[in-house]
C-alpha cells in the first residue's frame, strides 16, 4: 500500500485508507481503530501522495519528507507532535533544512509529525512513491 491510498479527511482525526469508491464518494477505513466510514464528495479530502512541502527552491513531496524522518529515526517514532513550537521547528529543520519557514507553519509541522508517528505505529514504513509504481508494474506483468 502506497501513500496514494492514505487520506487525510478534514474534520476527522487521524488518517484513513481508501477501500472502495461509491457513486457519491468512497469508503475509507481508519488507520487508528479500523472503523469504516463513508466519505462523500463534500468532504475536503487530501491524498498524502499529492501533498508537498515548500522549500526555498522547490516543493518536496510529503513521501520524501516522511522517508527522511524514517531515516533520521531508524524506523522508529519521531518526537511527540505535542512538543513546543520551537522543538517541532528544530526537529523539522534537521529533517528538511531548506524548508520555507514563512510558508510552512508550526501547525503543518505538527500534523506531519503526527501523521508520521501514526503511520509508523501502525506498521506503514514504505513512503516512496516509486516502489508503489514498481509494485503495480510487477503485478501487471504477472
Amino acid at each position: 500500500m502506497g501513500l496514494e491510498k492514505i487520506l487525510a479527511i478534514s474534520g476527522k482525526p487521524g488518517l484513513y485508507e481508501m477501500n472502495a469508491q461509491t457513486r457519491g464518494g468512497f469508503i475509507a477505513t481508519s488507520i487508528v481503530d479500523g472503523k469504516k466510514i463513508s466519505v462523500n464528495l463534500r468532504h475536503n479530502v487530501s491524498v498524502l501522495s499529492e501533498i508537498a512541502i515548500y522549500t526555498y527552491t522547490e516543493e518536496v513531496p510529503l513521501g520524501e519528507v516522511l522517508q527522511k524522518m524514517k531515516e533520521k529515526e531508524d524506523g522508529g517514532e519521531a518526537i511527540d507532535h505535542k512538543s513546543s513550537k520551537a522543538q517541532l521547528e528544530d526537529y523539522f529543520a534537521e529533517v528538511l533544512p531548506e524548508y520555507d519557514v514563512d510558508r510552512v507553519y508550526a501547525s503543518d509541522i505538527k500534523k506531519i509529525i503526527q501523521w508520521y508517528n501514526l503511520l509508523i505505529k501502525n506498521g506503514f514504513t514504505d513512503f516512496s512513491k516509486e516502489s508503489a509504481a514498481e509494485n503495480k508494474t510487477k503485478d501487471e506483468e504477472e
